[in-house]
């Protein structure tokens, strides 16, 4: 086994398999967000859990394979340069934090993301409490939150969430990097935030007042005609062009809740191939479109967290080692890179023996 993660993903079998960062909406969701304890045994466990997280869902995938279950395994940018160092994904740092008066994208805590889900959340809580106890003593969790689809894709806000996720190859040109950062071609880039609605206050305006908020009407789901959609509309101020060309993202929001404990948000959680995309998403949301034209869902949607992370490839994640990384510098060379193929792999070769460009 090669002495260090970086070596490790040099030893990788013929093609790279991405994460499955574009599979289909489940049900179903757990997001795991942990921060890694002080101590090389805790960084030695974490990388121990990279290398077997593909069998721990083997495992509990077997006993339902039709339901779907998944995981995706994401690190921040402290956690990178603590379990694997150089070369380092060239867009991860951390959470940029917004603020413009009231309203605040805040940065909070955060070294691992587990994004999973499932059609039943059953096998969802096995595969969590699995990882959790796998940590142990390693991790300290930071928030966790158990989502589920509400009704024919809603929010709690009652309007439909994500209708205009790109799908098929779009979905993997949005999301997968490629020549771009060939070290890291077919991995991608989630930034994820947890949202606190106020109903009462939201339910308290009438119904073609939250439609010129969000740009869409509300049973339809048909977006509003220019002509009646304001420019602060949530769905105006998180289009972004480029050269004439509108950049997607694929979301995967989940509703969660307590209603006893009046609690009601949506888990927003954002792939893409370059987190650019997002954060100008959230700036247009929270300063404006010029500033001040900013997204009135958030004089009823709190940000209460924020993160940043980098979705390897699975190939990365199994041919991790847990042995100390080696000191001297990683040799670079570019290699090419092409998309990745529906299945989630890339067509770019074998990576045996291959140094990495930084």
């Amino acid at each position: 086994m090669a002495s260090d993660p970086i070596s490790a993903l040099a030893s990788a079998p013929a093609v790279a398999v991405s994460q499955t960062v574009s599979s289909p909406l489940t049900r179903a969701a757990i997001f795991l967000v942990v921060t890694i304890n002080p101590g090389d045994e805790n960084r030695a466990s974490v990388l121990s859990l990279c290398a077997d997280l593909s069998a721990l869902m083997r495992a509990v995938s077997f006993r339902a394979l039709e339901e779907a279950l998944s995981c995706i395994m994401g690190f921040g940018s402290d956690a990178w340069d603590r379990l694997f160092g150089p070369p380092r994904p060239a867009e991860l740092h951390p959470f940029h934090e917004i603020r413009s008066g009231p309203r605040h994208a805040v940065s909070t805590p955060g070294d691992l993301i587990f994004h999973i889900r499932a059609k039943r959340m059953d096998l969802c809580f096995e595969l969590a409490t699995q990882i959790v106890a796998r940590l142990e003593g390693a991790v300290t969790t930071v928030d966790e939150v158990h989502g589920f689809r509400y009704f024919d894709e809603r929010d709690l806000l009652g309007f439909v969430d994500g209708t205009e996720n790109p799908t098929g190859s779009a979905a993997a040109d949005a999301v997968f990097i490629r020549d771009e950062d060939p070290a890291f071609a077919g991995g991608s880039y989630v930034i994820v935030q947890k949202y606190f609605h106020n109903l009462d206050a939201w339910n308290k305006i009438p119904t073609e007042a939250q439609e010129r908020i969000i740009g869409r009407t509300k049973v339809s789901d048909i977006e509003l005609d220019d002509s009646v959609k304001p420019t602060s509309a949530h769905n105006a101020l998180t289009v972004i062009e480029e050269n004439g060309r509108e950049i997607k993202i694929l979301r995967d929001n989940m509703p969660f809740g307590r209603p006893g404990h009046g609690e009601f948000g949506t888990y927003f959680i954002g792939y893409s191939r370059s987190p650019r995309t997002i954060e100008q998403m959230l700036e247009n949301m929270f300063i404006g479109r010029p500033p001040g034209n900013y997204d009135r869902i958030l004089d009823f949607s709190t940000a209460v967290t924020g993160n940043l992370f980098f979705i390897p490839t699975a190939t990365f994640l199994d041919n991790v080692s847990p042995d100390p990384p080696a000191t001297a510098s990683v040799p670079v060379e570019t290699s090419a890179s092409t998309a990745p193929s529906k299945d989630g792999s890339l067509g770019i070769g074998s990576l045996k023996g291959e140094n990495f460009h930084e």
